[in-house]
């Protein structure tokens, strides 16, 4: 078995959808990224990324490629889970936590889990927790939300 841990962070910005966990979620703002800014999918990206031993999100998705801009963060995640099945890994457990002052995210959490199960990673396998930042930081500010992922990989 290996463990993998994610972390992303996105800042706030007016004019752009907000996608979390590959879920158009209704807010006045929504996340500044090269590709379409979900810090949840990319936490759980990095995770895997991480257990595989095979560097970060940024390896394998620059920014400063242009075919990864306003990419679905879902199609990213679906390319990494067939690279750990190539290299012999299923993925086992995620568990992730996303920070958000506003919106209130809880609705959503069983979309979440469906939409990111399109990337061949079973819903039952993906738990998905939503907290505040209490008002603290530039999360509780409203400048931006964070997630983070640890991931568990299983040899097959």
């Amino acid at each position: 078995m290996r463990i993998g841990i994610g972390y992303d962070s996105h800042r706030l910005v007016t004019g752009r959808g907000l996608i979390l966990g590959g879920v158009t979620i209704p807010f006045e703002k929504g996340l500044l990224g090269h590709s379409d800014g979900d810090v949840l999918t990319h936490a759980i990206i990095d995770a895997i990324i991480g257990a595989l031993g095979i560097g970060d999100i940024g390896k394998h998705f620059p920014d400063t490629d242009p075919k990864y801009k306003d990419a679905s963060s879902v199609e990213m995640l679906k390319h990494i889970v067939d690279s750990a099945a190539s290299n012999g890994f299923k993925v086992s457990w995620i568990d992730t936590t996303v920070i958000a002052e506003k919106p209130k995210l809880f609705p959503y959490i069983e979309s979440m889990k469906k939409a990111i199960s399109q990337s061949g990673i079973q819903p039952e396998l993906i738990n998905i927790k939503a907290k505040t930042n209490e008002g603290m930081g530039f999360i509780g500010r409203g400048e931006g939300i964070a997630a983070y992922a640890v991931c568990l990989l299983k040899k097959v």
